[in-house]
């Protein structure tokens, strides 16, 4: 009776220390979750913080650029039409120079005006001739217009004037002679400086960017300003060309190929025109106050926890100490026990499919081959592997993969009739039946055996001919070794020439080792 008190007594107290440690842990559980629930909202604040103020200053700088732009856009249309009523001879077109001027200083978005002929060279500008620019017919802009019969501005990409040795964006128009054939075309060239100028007053972080993208993704210029980043095109980026192709707004995490960095963009179209305003923020900047804040508040929390933790597990301390005298011999005595088992477990299991491993498979070999040897008993191997493994994998997934080699083993453990069978997975796919006092003969009919209760599992496999899993096996067996074969290694060798032979032979077969 006393024994059995006791029993209940130590019972009694382990579950007042086990109540009172959860107890503790449940406490310090909730503060943690609490804390962690906290920062995860109050980053998610800050990121959608970010994404509107951005998304405000991309749409503000958008509205910019379409209004420098359809301005730009309204003098070429006037201009053209103009030239369209006084024709497009050198003389008229050379007459068109006041009215460049004027427009152009009208205009401080625009660096210069220019009429080019047929021939690329200047007839008109807005700013005094240099021998550098009297003939542009290279530039970008004068062989689009040239090839392309296109009545409506064109905007090209940034380049460096020759003219004013500015950087510039231009924008073209395509001007006819009467029979439609090309006549030269009209020139607004955009200071860069412009742009830059604005973009230089946005206060968004230290780290920030924007950008102004001509389409499918060619950068017109960036600030910070670089020239280096000048013409650039994003849209061959894997990461952010998608982005860029989107017909709306909007928002995303995306890595940098300008500078390696990993960045909020927000990006808004500008109407009418292929061109996209883009504004950046990398990502630790943006999340550089919420890290700060989950800082301070974490070692708060941290030290709380840390305070009834301390205080929690000194009073279950107490508790305890009656308990730990009389329960340290058992305890011990049970890891022991438990350690021991899976470290036999390890050693002689497969993990995955639950058969001998290659190191049990091989010393159980050893042994079983020197045994045979010695007392001139049979002794057998079959060598099994699955058939289009690999694309069965590559079909069903990796995970369907694994459980076809368990259901692959189920078939080989109920074949472990006698004690001394051994199923093994020999590695990968492939698997081995050990059979001692087994000869060739009855080896044959073990592996057909497993061959076909393999095959009627009826596990689906598209990528086999049969349309089901099957397996082939090669068999060898001791009276089949040569005189010169008198290793367990001979006896595996020899297997897997077989198994080869199977698999060559057509796959879901069984064949013997050559003699």
């Amino acid at each position: 009776m006393r024994p059995m008190l006791a029993k209940a007594g130590r019972v009694a107290r382990h579950s007042v220390a086990r109540r009172a440690r959860l107890f503790v842990v449940l406490i310090c559980l909730a503060i943690a979750a609490g804390h962690i629930w906290q920062s995860l909202a109050a980053r998610m604040v800050q990121l959608d913080n970010t994404r509107i103020y951005s998304g405000n200053i991309a749409r503000t700088l958008a509205r910019h650029a379409y209004d420098v732009f359809q301005a730009t856009h309204g003098a070429l249309i006037n201009i053209s039409d103009r030239i369209d009523e006084t024709g497009t001879n050198h003389a008229q077109l050379h007459a068109m120079s006041p009215i460049l001027r004027r427009l152009a200083s009208e205009m401080p978005q625009l660096d210069g005006l220019y009429i080019f002929d047929e021939h690329g060279n200047r007839v008109a500008s807005s700013s005094p001739p240099r021998a550098a620019d009297a003939n542009n017919a290279d530039r970008e802009y004068f062989i689009y217009q040239r090839d392309h019969d296109d009545p409506e501005p064109h905007i090209h990409p940034t380049l460096l004037s020759r003219s004013t040795d500015q950087w510039i964006i231009p924008m073209s128009r395509r001007l006819n002679h009467p029979d439609g054939r090309f006549a030269g075309l009209l020139l607004a060239t955009l200071r860069l400086d412009h742009f830059n100028a604005l973009y230089q007053t946005v206060e968004i972080g230290r780290d920030s960017a924007i950008l102004l993208l001509l389409r499918p993704g060619k950068v017109l210029t960036r600030q910070p300003f670089n020239p280096a980043f000048v013409d650039v095109d994003l849209s061959r980026d894997p990461a952010i060309g998608p982005v860029l192709a989107s017909t709306g707004s909007g928002h995303a995490l995306v890595h940098s190929p300008l500078d390696d960095i990993d960045r909020y963009v927000s990006w808004q179209p500008v109407q009418g025109f292929p061109l996209l305003v883009t504004v950046t923020s990398t990502r630790d900047e943006v999340l550089a106050p919420w890290r700060q804040q989950t800082i301070v508040y974490g070692v708060a929390v941290l030290l709380l926890l840390i305070i009834i933790a301390v205080f929690g597990w000194r009073l279950i301390g107490q508790i305890e100490l009656r308990l730990v005298a009389e329960d340290r011999a058992l305890q011990v005595m049970g890891e022991l026990h438990q350690a021991n088992q899976r470290l036999e477990q390890l050693a002689h299991q497969d993990g995955l499919t639950g058969l001998a491993n290659r190191r049990h498979l091989d010393t159980t070999l050893a042994a079983e081959f020197r045994r045979a040897a010695r007392s001139g008993s049979a002794l057998s191997l079959i060598m099994i592997d699955v058939d289009f493994f690999k694309q069965y994998n590559d079909l069903y997934g990796h995970q369907a993969g694994d459980e076809c080699l368990r259901r692959i083993a189920e078939v080989l453990k109920q074949r472990q009739r006698r004690p001394g069978d051994l199923a093994a997975r020999y590695g990968g796919e492939e698997m081995v039946m050990l059979l001692p006092e087994t000869d060739a003969a009855g080896a044959m009919q073990v592996a057909e055996k497993i061959r076909a209760e393999i095959q009627a599992l009826d596990l689906p496999h598209r990528g086999n001919p049969t349309g089901v899993v099957t397996a082939s096996a090669g068999v060898c067996a001791m009276e089949l070794l040569r005189p010169d074969e008198r290793t367990a290694q001979d006896l595996l060798g020899r297997a897997d020439a077989a198994l080869y032979d199977a698999k060559h032979g057509g796959r879901n077969q069984v064949r013997l080792a050559r003699t």
